[in-house]
């Protein structure tokens, strides 16, 4: 039996240009920066100016010159081309939002980056401070370049062996490759690199250390009672050392001294990542000011040259289809450069309009900087205040920073769920978490607080809330349970 069923289904297609601007609108400052260079790469007919040549070419181009629209006798696209549309001077933007406190000298302003030398091959470096023979050396290079970059050695010594004879062909045996790991590359600097896991880190930055009745101690902690320290079982250790709580206390302080991670402590394995602002918010006469990034605001218009192009196009008299493609294609990218200008103005108005609505709706936060009257907000109450869509909020949060006299801070951070406090009120989660952090932090540490009595005391404070709510607090603040925390 046939059976016909006739079903409606709404949905919403996103245009190419409306997904592009969407992935501009998420780019920060320095990731726009560099989409902005690619784009003047690719489309000739898209030039950033200086103001001295928006001033030449609004003198060399005047915006009353008419110009006929040309009339082809074949049928192709190019012949629907208006040309007055992409002879007018109209693309030199008059929408920048610059800020106040940003020159232009500041753009020109870079600082000098010295070349570092990356982890490992300080490590090499320091190879050859030793009396090596060839195979030696190739078998102790073949090791540092085996050790990740926290400083470990997470390779087997067997497999390293195979490796070495398979893709080097060096041929050693576990015993040699045990002997360099040991007198040479558990000698190099940071100490602790080359050790097999965190037990054997630790010991080799005690050995380096100066001899101490502490130092000693730790040691012998670390080398026998391992596990009972990790899982902080201190009476254990009181007891089987037969030692007092300020010798233990001694003993843990020399420890937590040490470095779990060698490795990342190189100045030069790791590259700082500079976050430059979005937004600037400044308390100025006691009224809020917000400014947009003045790198947001690039100055661009449509190339002269590809102007005059099409102005000898239409003067042409003998118009061959050669002529005709070049056209076509000379349109494409004048599309394309009018498109890409006007987007870069849709993004700076949806960045601004957005951030103001943020800066309003939390405005006691940032003008006092207290990080109490940060009012509850999601993303539905700034996207109704500015008319636009859930997503288009989230893409600017995400991914943006705003410097303020506080500190530069993440949008998103200022973003919080409700709850209700004992009056009734509704308080945002952000100001519940500042107040555990801040009962932790000034708990007694030899008896911390478990995750029901944490409740309870906020609950005194006139903040009902749950142990498992607790809890899960405590782990977006990344504080471990009561256990962990302890201390002598």
């Amino acid at each position: 039996m046939l059976k016909q069923n006739l079903q409606f289904k709404l949905s919403q297609k996103l245009s190419p240009q409306q997904i592009q601007l969407m992935k501009l609108i998420q780019l920060p400052t320095q990731a726009f920066e560099q989409r902005l260079k690619e784009e003047l790469v690719e489309n000739p007919a898209l030039e950033g100016s200086t103001e001295q040549e928006e001033l030449y070419e609004k003198e060399e181009f005047d915006p009353q010159d008419d110009y006929d629209e040309y009339d082809g006798n074949e049928s192709i696209e190019a012949d629907d081309i208006n040309i007055d549309e992409y002879l007018s001077d109209d693309e030199i933007p008059d929408y920048k939002l610059t800020a106040n406190n940003y020159s232009d000298d500041d753009d020109d302003r870079e600082s000098p980056l010295a070349a570092a030398v990356s982890f490992h091959q300080d490590l090499l470096n320091q190879l050859q401070t030793f009396i090596l023979n060839d195979t030696e050396m190739e078998v102790a290079e073949f090791v540092v370049g085996s050790i990740d970059d926290d400083g470990y050695l997470r390779r087997s010594i067997q497999d390293m062996v195979d490796d070495m004879a398979f893709t080097q062909g060096i041929f050693t045996d576990e015993k040699t490759v045990e002997r360099i790991l040991k007198s040479i590359i558990h000698e190099l600097e940071p100490s602790g690199v080359g050790a097999r896991d965190l037990q054997e880190c630790l010991l080799l930055q005690l050995k380096h250390k100066t001899p101490t009745e502490s130092i000693a101690l730790a040691t012998r902690i670390i080398d026998e009672q391992f596990d009972a320290f990790t899982k902080k079982h201190y009476e254990k250790l009181l007891t089987k050392y037969s030692i007092s709580q300020e010798q233990l206390k001694k003993a843990i302080s020399e420890i937590e001294k040490l470095n779990p991670k060698p490795g990342g402590s190189f100045s030069g394995s790791r590259v700082t990542e500079n976050i430059v602002p979005d937004f600037m918010i400044r308390v100025v006469d006691g009224e809020l000011e917000l400014t947009l990034n003045g790198r947001n605001a690039p100055t661009l218009h449509v190339s002269r040259d590809y102007q005059e192009m099409l102005q000898t196009y239409k003067d042409s008299r003998d118009k061959s289809a050669a002529q005709k493609d070049a056209v076509q294609f000379i349109k494409q990218k004048l599309d394309s450069a009018k498109w890409f200008i006007d987007a870069i103005k849709q993004r700076q108005e949806t960045l601004f309009v957005t951030m103001n609505a943020i800066m309003h709706f939390q405005y006691d936060y940032f003008l006092e900087g207290d990080e109490l009257k940060i009012k509850p907000m999601i993303l539905k109450d700034i996207a109704d205040m500015v008319g636009l869509d859930i997503s288009t909020v989230s893409r600017v949060a995400n991914s943006k920073y705003v410097e303020t006299p506080y500190g530069t801070k993440l949008i998103k951070e200022f973003f919080s769920e409700a709850m209700k406090n004992d009056q009734g009120e509704d308080v945002s989660t952000l100001e519940i978490k500042k107040i555990l952090k801040t009962v932790i932090e000034e708990e007694d540490k030899s008896k911390p607080l478990p995750d029901d009595q944490l409740a309870e005391i906020l609950k005194e404070k006139g903040y009902p809330i749950a142990r498992r709510t607790i809890a899960k607090y405590r782990e977006q603040l990344d504080i471990p349970v009561a256990r962990m925390r302890k201390k002598i």
